[in-house]
């Protein structure tokens, strides 16, 4: 699900937050040591996106947001902000050309980079996260 998220709307909250739950307090977050990635720079989306790239030459950036039961994507236009919701469950992540995320159809591709290198202990941390929710969902150890 993606959502405008430039200004703070209390419908589009409330749907992210029954999907993906709470954003993570102040103190889990400082537990967890960061739930947040720095800013990358975005190479590829998919065609349903490309109305959230800028027309010109402009890069785009974007990050990650880690929740309870999914991530949001972050992504940045000119003065908007778009936020695209992904459950655990429909996460699929790609280390091809860079760093991707596929879920709904649809996928963001991040350069590989000096800022992608950077978020490598947040990646992993996201990959632990996928891994442990799957496992809630393993009927094939009953």
């Amino acid at each position: 699900m993606l959502y405008n998220t430039t200004h703070t709307n209390k419908d589009t909250e409330k749907a992210i937050n029954s999907l993906l739950g709470i954003p993570y307090s102040f103190f889990q977050a400082l537990k967890l040591k960061g739930t947040g990635s720095k800013r990358m720079i975005i190479d590829e989306v998919s065609v349903g996106f490309k109305n959230m790239m800028n027309s010109v030459s402009d890069l785009n950036y974007g990050n990650i947001e880690l929740r309870e039961k999914g991530v949001l994507v972050h992504i940045n236009k000119g003065l908007k902000n778009f936020s695209w919701a992904i459950p655990y469950y429909q996460l699929h992540i790609y280390k091809t050309n860079g760093f991707s995320i596929h879920a709904q159809g649809n996928f963001v591709r991040f350069k590989r980079n000096k800022l992608l290198k950077e978020n490598k202990k947040f990646i992993e941390k996201l990959i632990d996260f996928k891994i442990k929710n799957d496992e809630q969902y393993d009927f094939q150890h009953l």
